[in-house]
């Protein structure tokens, strides 16, 4: 009777796995990094168009914060259960590569599909030969003014050097209206890219030449120097360490700030936000040797090697990076196209916005390519929040750097 019970619940027990196996076959699960409201939308729309052209393919996607997102992929990993595909910073991929956890596309990547990409934005997601992640969102950054705030300060055009946007935010904090000139970023994410801004229009790169930080050279100190004065002569909005990079937006929405630097979704938000606000987008102001420098950035979208449904992923991949669905996500969150049709779209020709993005581009730099990149970026964050907060610069940055080489050496 005992071996009877065993018997009964040991074929209940496989027919659950079975059915479990059932339940996996054919689906491919999705992490997707959280851009906007309309990320969400965008992604449940894909679900609904992509299974109704692929019967016996169900796809789950699972929204995630950026701010969480490699936090959650380190545990997933770790545990085994990750997705099959799953959006990434393209500066992570390094790590992924060399922890073997990221499936090699060039097996099912077409020479065809591979010419739909703006070598520009494909080339960061190749590495030793191999295509690792198609890029699935790309952005450059340029500096967003209040053409009201102008106005009223007298100020005819955006600057051209980080001098003349001195002068001009010490305009715009006169008028006496509880507005600040610059508008500058010192809590999370990319709280170091904002610091390289004024860094490269000194001359100075985030690594040296031969590999080192650049965050022990002279360019390095005098843009610390030129951003601690900046706050030291309250030219800056007021806590600059407790605002992220959402919060100095949403104050230039609300029109209290006359500048600051960011990405083209800024222009999208102020369309559904602040429908208002008179704006404009110019180039980030060059240093004292006209030497300037924007941040571009891919996101790219991985396979990961344990996955069981690789060939239903590289469908989903597929559909995704088509030139319909490449306009319905980049538009919708404000991103420069990869796509090569999709950027001869009108939307994108005539899009003054866009257009002034557009022409950075080849000034352009990207996150280092190493291991440990996202722990030296959290040095450098680290480092501007003491200097902002009444650090000394020199002294600062020199311990930054040591702990930067340290992590480089490794």
């Amino acid at each position: 009777m005992k071996l009877a019970k065993w018997t009964v619940g040991l074929m209940a027990g496989m027919s659950l796995l079975a059915l479990a196996s059932q339940a996996d076959a054919g689906e491919v699960r999705v992490t997707v990094a959280e851009y906007s409201a309309k990320t969400g939308p965008y992604f449940e729309a894909v679900k609904k168009e992509f299974e109704a052209a692929n019967p016996g393919i169900t796809v789950k996607f699972e929204v995630v914060p950026w701010d969480v997102l490699l936090q959650k992929l380190t545990t997933d990993i770790t545990a085994g259960t990750n997705a099959d595909l799953s959006i990434i910073g393209t500066r992570w991929l390094i790590d992924f590569v060399q922890q073997d956890v990221a499936e090699p596309l060039d097996a099912y990547i077409k020479p065809d599909f591979k010419d739909r990409f703006i070598d520009t934005f494909l080339s960061p997601s190749i590495m030793e030969g191999k295509t690792y992640g198609p890029p699935i969102a790309a952005s450059a950054r340029a500096m967003y003014y209040n053409k009201e705030l102008f106005e009223k300060a007298g100020i005819a055009n955006p600057p051209a050097t980080w001098t003349e946007l001195q002068e001009d935010a010490r305009k715009i904090k006169a008028l006496g209206t509880g507005t600040f000139g610059f508008g500058l970023q010192g809590k999370e994410i990319e709280t170091d890219v904002y610091y390289y801004y004024a860094m490269w229009s000194q001359g100075t790169e985030i690594l040296n030449k031969d590999g080192t930080s650049g965050l022990g050279t002279p360019g390095a100190l005098e843009a610390a120097k030129l951003y601690k004065s900046m706050i030291d002569e309250g030219l800056t909005e007021p806590g600059v360490t407790s605002n992220n990079r959402e919060d100095v937006q949403n104050l230039f929405k609300q029109g209290k700030v006359g500048m600051m630097i960011t990405a083209p979704f800024l222009s999208n938000q102020i369309k559904d936000e602040a429908p208002n606000l008179k704006y404009g987008v110019a180039a980030i102001p060059a240093g004292p040797t006209g030497a300037r420098g924007t941040y571009g950035v891919t996101d790219s979208i991985i396979m990961f090697k344990n996955s069981k449904n690789k060939d239903e992923a590289w469908k989903l991949l597929d559909f995704l990076f088509t030139t319909e669905q490449r306009a319905k996500f980049t538009q919708g969150e404000g991103f420069l196209p990869v796509n090569k049709e999709e950027a001869k779209m009108d939307y994108y020709v005539n899009n003054a916005d866009l257009a002034a993005f557009t022409a950075l581009l080849p000034d352009a730099r990207f996150a280092p390519v190493i291991p440990g990149w996202e722990e030296v970026a959290q040095i450098t964050s680290d480092a501007m929040q003491k200097i902002y907060l009444g650090g000394d610069p020199e002294a600062g940055l020199k311990e930054a750097a040591a702990k930067a080489n340290a992590v480089i050496k490794k």
